[in-house]
Formats: C-alpha cells, sequence, structure tokens
C-alpha cells in the first residue's frame, strides 16, 4: 500500500498538448445527482480545456442497475459510445471475454500506471489475460455511516461515536418524532448489508463471503450477528418513509428530520453541494464506528472498441480521455467534489474535507474486497433481490435469510 504524496503534479505532461483534431467523444454515466454531476463536469472540463475535444454527455438514470443494461446492449448491438463508466468490478467481463473492449495496456503501459496508482489492486478487476481494460478513476466504499447533528440536538444527546451508540438512540429518536434511518427507495438498501458485515462482522468474514466464497462462514454466528443487525434495521424503516433518492436522505439529514443512514461516500457530494459541513451538519463515521477496513470499490472508464471506418479523430480522442480521468488536475478536481478517494498517490490533498481525511488513513491496512469486485453480476442481483425481499418482507425470518444468502454464495462463481 502506499501512502500519498502532497505534491501537486503538472496535468499538461500526462495529457499532451491540445489536438489540433478536435472530435466529439459520447460519454455514458449514471452520475445524475447533484453531487455527481458536478464531479462529471470536472473530467468534462478538463478533457475539453487539455485536450481540445468535445464531452458529448449521454447520462442515464438509474445508478448500475438501470444503466448497466442500456450500456452493455448499446456496445453488444454496434451502438458503442466512445467511453463509459461502470463500477469498478466485473459487470463488463463478458465484454471483454467478445472483444469489444478495448485494450489499454499500451496507454498504461506508456504512463506507468502501477506506480501511482495508490493500490495496485484496483486495477486486477480490469486486467483480463494480462491485459488492462479499464481505468479505476476513484476509490468508493458503502462503509459509512452518516450521522445528522441537527436530530440529536433535538433530543439533547450527542451525536453516536459508533454503530452501537446509534442503535441505542433509536427509542429517543422515535419519541422524538424523528426518523432513526432515513433511507432512498430502490438500489440504496442492496449495499447496507455488507457494510454491516465489513463494521459488525469483521475483515475476516467479508474475505471469507466475497472472496473465498464460503456458505459456512455465512451460517456462523459472526453473519448471524449481521443479519440481526440488518432485521432491527428493517423495523425502524417503512414504504411510507422512504424517499424517492438518496440525495432526498441527505436533506433529511441535514433538517434533522432524519437521524441517520449508510451509504456510501459519494453521498457526500450532496451533502456539500447543500452546504453541508462535515463536523457542522453532519457526522461521517467510516467502517461504522467499529472497523479498521474500508471496502475498496468504485468507478472505472472503459472504452469500447469502435465500428471498422471510425475517424482517426475519434478513436485518438479515446485515448485522450484515457489519459484525462486519470491525471493529477482531473483526478483532484474530480474526487474532491465526488466525495471519493483519488487513485494518484502524487496529488496534493490538503482541499479534502474532514470526511476524506478519515477515509485516507484507513487505505494503510488495505482495500476489502467488495461485492463489486469479487461477485459476478448475476450474484450480486441475486443477493440484491434477497436484500430487497427481506426488507418488504417480515415473514422472511433470520434463519430464512441467512440459509438463503448461504445458497446464493454457494453458487456463486
Amino acid at each position: 500500500m502506499k501512502k500519498f504524496a502532497v505534491v501537486a503534479a503538472m496535468a499538461t505532461a500526462l495529457l499532451g498538448s491540445t489536438s489540433v483534431f478536435a472530435a466529439d467523444l459520447e460519454v455514458t454515466h449514471w452520475w445524475t445527482s447533484a453531487g455527481e454531476a458536478a464531479a462529471v463536469a470536472e473530467f468534462a472540463r478538463v478533457f475539453e480545456e487539455e485536450t481540445g475535444n468535445h464531452w458529448v454527455d449521454s447520462a442515464l438514470a438509474g445508478s448500475g442497475t438501470g444503466a448497466n443494461p442500456v450500456i452493455i446492449s448499446r456496445i453488444i448491438g454496434g451502438d458503442p459510445m466512445g467511453a463509459t463508466q461502470m463500477n469498478t468490478g466485473r459487470d463488463a467481463e463478458e465484454l471483454i471475454q467478445a472483444g469489444l473492449i478495448r485494450d489499454l495496456t499500451p496507454i498504461a503501459d506508456e504512463l506507468g500506471v502501477k506506480d501511482f496508482y495508490v493500490d495496485a489492486s484496483l486495477l486486477d478487476p480490469c486486467t483480463y489475460d494480462g491485459k488492462i481494460y479499464c481505468f479505476p478513476v476513484n476509490i468508493h466504499s458503502w462503509d459509512w455511516l452518516w450521522l445528522s447533528t441537527k436530530a440529536y440536538e433535538k433530543i439533547g444527546q450527542p451525536v453516536p461515536k459508533d454503530w452501537n451508540e446509534y442503535v441505542a438512540s433509536w427509542p429517543a429518536l422515535q419519541e422524538a418524532g424523528i426518523l432513526p434511518f432515513g433511507l432512498a427507495t430502490g438500489w440504496p438498501f442492496s449495499g447496507i448489508p455488507g457494510v454491516l458485515m465489513a463494521g459488525i462482522g469483521g475483515s475476516d468474514l467479508v474475505l471469507a463471503i466475497n472472496r473465498d466464497k464460503d456458505a459456512e462462514a455465512v451460517r456462523g454466528p459472526e453473519f448471524r450477528k449481521v443479519a440481526e443487525a440488518l432485521d432491527s434495521l428493517r423495523q425502524v424503516v417503512s414504504p411510507e418513509t422512504m424517499v424517492p433518492t438518496f440525495g432526498d436522505v441527505g436533506t433529511q439529514l441535514l433538517e434533522g428530520t432524519a437521524a441517520g443512514n449508510i451509504h456510501g461516500d459519494w453521498l457526500q457530494a450532496d451533502l456539500q453541494v447543500a452546504g453541508g459541513v462535515p463536523g457542522e451538519d453532519y457526522e461521517c463515521l467510516p467502517a461504522l464506528g467499529l472497523g479498521d477496513q474500508l471496502s475498496g470499490g468504485g468507478d472505472s472508464f472503459y472504452f469500447p472498441v469502435l465500428p471498422e471506418g471510425t475517424d482517426q479523430a475519434v478513436i485518438d480522442a479515446q485515448t485522450a480521455l484515457a489519459k484525462t480521468v486519470i491525471s493529477p488536475e482531473a483526478q483532484l478536481a474530480f474526487n474532491l467534489k465526488k466525495g471519493s478517494m483519488p487513485i494518484r498517490t502524487d496529488i496534493d490533498l490538503s482541499g479534502a474535507n474532514a470526511c476524506m481525511k478519515k477515509a485516507l488513513t484507513f487505505l494503510d491496512k488495505g482495500l476489502l474486497p467488495s461485492g463489486d469486485f469479487a461477485l459476478s453480476s448475476d450474484t450480486q442481483q441475486q443477493l440484491q433481490d434477497l436484500n430487497t425481499e427481506f426488507l418488504d418482507d417480515d415473514s422472511i425470518t433470520v434463519d430464512d435469510y441467512i440459509e438463503r444468502y448461504a445458497s446464493i454464495i454457494e453458487s456463486a462463481d
């Protein structure tokens, strides 16, 4: 594991001079919340200013679950975009196997990416048969507990320091008419079990399940604690209290109408756009305030193989964008607004907010493999379906949940 240096590098050396032959390059992504939109605009800005090409923005709704099928179908159907953002993981595995994703190894070798990535393992999900097919652009982690300062002021209690103190505060919050846990509909619940598994179950449990596919670990006592915590959580949320998006949950936290939320660090981008200040308006607890490691995931850029006869200027623009998204200037500008940790070791992070600085202290111990990294898309979908069903149906017992989870891991690839 490498440490971040506080040295600002010049982006122009990486990107090269502005191209005389500018091209339009369509870029698909699912960054549509206020904070995400502000962040991706930084990539577009640096790309256009430094290369002279034009970023054609094609934002897709629905995060990975809704956008991935659109992205994949376009590539398979012969109508590829110039570049696309997807989760760092196995979502593009079949596209790579089919020869539909551009090999970035020559660019990686030219730039020496393995020398400046903060954790070389981030490139593992991008590597197939020894070649690199995507560039991770950030380190995101789901493993955060977000707490509302205003909510705890209302009940006259200090903001909790960890998950256990937070759970103990639920009765007082309910008595005051404050939602203990804010939750958005749809996919945001899918990340919560993994956060509980890392924070409550511990690093060894995450490795046994996500990396080793050990179904007996699911049936063991540590995972039972996780399932019981998830059961307790579903008792304090209900469909009528859910809001449309995770950004709406951020508003609840700032208003003090909800006391807490488990969500990835991209939530702080929306909190920042809304004027929230960590340590004043909200608190952020990595690993639920219990653990000493974070699961590592994030976003990567993939570059589809373009149809025969495509103008060389467009292919050159692909190359320029691949270099741009991991350049020092773009990495700093993007990640400070996205709420994620940058992948480079050689940029000045003195402007990072309190939450990012907390996250950086966890990197020395390495990253735990998230489900995106270690599990196929099919397995991820099965687990998401189970988690959603468990949330919606109180008749599914903890024992049922554990056994069904174990069955999915037994057959995971």
